[in-house]
Order: structure tokens, then C-alpha cells, then sequence
């Protein structure tokens, strides 16, 4: 079987040993030469995973609802080493140092790879290249779709604000309607592609009458800036970058549309074997994000020279973010489940994902999570 997978790699000319040995340069950055689409690139990540499955005696904790007694941690399997994917809306996390210092006594040690976006962040966790990340709610649905292994660990607060449909300052689009026929850019398997479909819907529009232009968010402003799209949806940092930069009109905002943020994930063996360790990440994460709540002109100043933006122009992204942690609940599983269904509606994924497969058990929740 492993080998008529690699047959049929070589015959669509993706080498998936370049595909793995090609995530990271000297940076730790994950580089991609091109964008592949999305399905195909965790088609690619699980045949790996498989492979290597077939060539090791090792075991993994691969269960969707693990024992109570594989979630504690053992002096064998503990992880000395939390490989840790962020976007650059997360970069204030690496930037503080506040994992570091909760881990480093216990020898745990970060190691931080940025990504682009969420599904090539959650692509490269399938693959076994990180173990723990952030992504908006889209990417996992999409992640568990290809048949990628992942467990929510906590969800991240709605900033609604914080993303938004951009037009060119000097177009003839007034309204939603007007998107009709349009060429319109976004990340494939993002939150801004779910931002654009319920944008669609309340417009009364479906989404096969905008024409979509899967971009990662750098391509996608360059297309945005030269005009070869005539709309972009993205979220912060990029769109208040992008407001100020190209002067860009807001055709409308997640205000009133988004009802969820993101998620951490991390992948079932980390989870299951490193509990405390997930518990001391999640802890550190919470107090930040508090911190982080009575002290928005002091987060804009750290982040402004780590990204590039000028302060004002952070200013008005820290303003918009509503920071906290939230909780793996019911709620939060059947909102999560009802972004998996608009999905398989509007067949942009092939099969229905039942997102209750990526969860742990209430317990196991408890074990971890901070309080909120």
C-alpha cells in the first residue's frame, strides 16, 4: 500500500520526503516555495505519518478518548522539548519569554516555528514537526477532513473586530452585494474564509458567485496591491497593517458575523503524555492574556519593532483584540461543529467531520485547564 502511495505521489510530482525535509530553514521558519492546496498538502502529511508508523515499532497514543491513566506524565515519555507553532497575531507570547521561564526549571526547553497561517501550521503538526499551536477555527476542520490527528486543548476569545473584507480605496464596491463576480483573496481553510462565507450568506449571496482566490496573507496583498483581486479578507495584524499601508476601505468587519476565535492545538501524544506540562503552558498563556487586557498601550510598544508596524498602526490592532482563554465545552464543540457542517455543505470538504473526535473527556479537561 505504501508503496501505490508513492506511486501516486510521483505521478502528480510531489516528492513528500522534499515536503518534509523542507519545513524549516535556519530561521526555524516553515518556508514554502508555493502554496499547495490545502486538501492535498495533509493528504501528503498523513501518507507520511503512515509510513513512518509502518517503519517504527514505536507506540503512539493515537486514541480519540485516551484513558485516564495514559494522561499522566511519565519520566519516559515527558517532552524536553515543547516545539511550539505561532502566527505573528501570537507572537507576543514568544516575545515575553513566559514560557521559557515556567518550563525551564522542570528542563523543559520552546522551541518556536512561525508560520504563515493555520492550515500550514497544522500541516506541519500532522507531520510531527511541532506539538502545540494556535489556529482559527476553520484550519482544524478542514485538518480533520484530510484525516490529520489533532486535540483541541483550549479554545481563544472572539475578537471579531479583528478581521475584515478589504476593498481597494478607489473601487465601485459599496456593498456586500457588490461582490457578485469578484475576484476575492484569502487563505484557504482559515478563519477569513469562514469570515467570507457568512459575509456571503447575510448578504444573501452564495459562495459560488464570488470568484475565490486561495492566497497565503503575504501573496494576498501583493495581489490586493496591484489589483489582480478585487477584495481581501484577513485579520489582524495584516489588515490593520494593510489598512494603513494601501489605504484600504473596510466592506464590512466580523462585528455581528463571529461568534467564535481560535483554538490551541496540540497533537494526542504531546497531550496525553506531557498533562502537566500542558497545564503550566495553558496557565502561562492565561495570565498573559490578562496581563495583556489592563495593559494594551504596553503590548502595542513591545510588538510594533518585533513586526515591523508603526505604533499607532498597532495600536489600533492591540484595540480590537479581546484577549482570554475559553474554555472546551459543549457550547464550544457544537459552535465548532457547526463551522465543520457550512463546510461539507458547500462541499469545500469531502466527508463530514464530527469535531467530537479531537476532544478529550471533560476530566482530562479539568486535569489542565486554567480557570477562566
Amino acid at each position: 500500500m505504501i508503496n501505490l502511495i508513492f506511486r501516486r505521489f510521483i505521478a502528480k510530482g510531489i516528492s513528500p520526503v522534499k515536503f518534509r525535509n523542507i519545513l524549516f530553514n535556519n530561521q526555524h521558519k516553515l518556508f514554502f516555495s508555493s502554496v499547495l492546496p490545502i486538501m492535498g498538502a495533509f493528504v501528503t502529511g498523513l501518507c507520511l505519518s503512515l509510513l513512518f508508523a509502518a517503519c517504527s515499532s514505536t507506540s503512539i497514543v493515537n486514541s480519540s478518548n485516551p484513558s485516564a491513566t495514559s494522561v499522566s506524565n511519565s519520566a519516559s515519555n515527558k517532552a524536553t522539548v515543547v516545539r511550539f507553532g505561532y502566527q505573528k497575531s501570537n507572537i507576543l507570547l514568544r516575545t515575553k519569554g513566559v514560557l521559557e521561564k515556567r518550563l525551564s526549571p522542570n528542563d523543559i526547553s520552546v522551541q518556536w516555528i512561525e508560520f504563515p497561517a493555520g492550515p500550514q501550521l497544522l500541516e506541519a503538526m500532522n507531520v510531527g514537526s511541532i506539538d502545540f499551536g494556535h489556529v482559527g477555527e476553520s484550519p482544524p476542520i478542514f485538518a480533520q477532513a484530510a484525516g490529520a490527528s489533532l486535540t483541541y486543548v483550549a479554545g481563544i476569545a472572539s475578537s471579531p473586530a479583528g478581521s475584515a473584507i478589504l476593498i481597494p480605496q478607489n473601487s465601485s464596491i459599496q456593498k456586500l452585494t457588490d461582490l457578485k463576480g469578484k475576484k476575492v483573496a484569502f487563505q484557504k481553510g482559515s478563519s477569513a474564509h469562514l469570515l467570507l462565507v457568512q459575509a456571503l450568506e447575510k448578504a444573501g449571496l452564495k459562495y459560488t458567485n464570488i470568484e475565490p482566490k486561495y492566497l497565503a496573507p503575504a501573496d494576498a496583498r501583493a495581489a490586493f496591491v496591484k489589483g489582480s483581486v478585487d477584495a481581501w479578507v484577513i485579520w489582524d495584524p495584516f489588515y490593520a497593517a494593510a489598512q494603513e499601508a494601501t489605504k484600504a476601505r473596510v466592506l464590512i468587519d466580523g462585528t455581528g458575523i463571529n461568534k467564535q476565535g481560535g483554538y490551541y492545538l496540540a497533537t494526542r501524544k504531546f497531550v496525553t503524555e506531557n498533562p502537566q506540562t500542558v497545564k503550566a503552558i495553558l496557565e502561562e498563556i492565561q495570565n498573559l492574556e490578562e496581563w495583556s487586557k489592563q495593559n494594551r498601550e504596553e503590548v502595542a510598544k513591545t510588538l510594533a519593532p518585533v513586526l515591523g508596524i508603526d505604533l499607532e498602526t498597532m495600536r489600533k490592532a492591540t484595540n480590537r483584540r479581546t484577549f482570554g482563554l475559553v474554555p472546551i465545552d459543549d457550547n464550544l464543540i457544537n459552535l465548532q461543529q457547526g463551522v465543520a457542517d457550512t463546510y461539507y455543505k458547500l462541499k469545500l470538504i469531502p466527508k463530514k467531520v464530527s469535531v467530537r473526535d479531537a476532544v478529550l473527556t471533560k476530566e482530562q479537561y479539568a486535569a489542565f485547564s486554567p480557570k477562566t
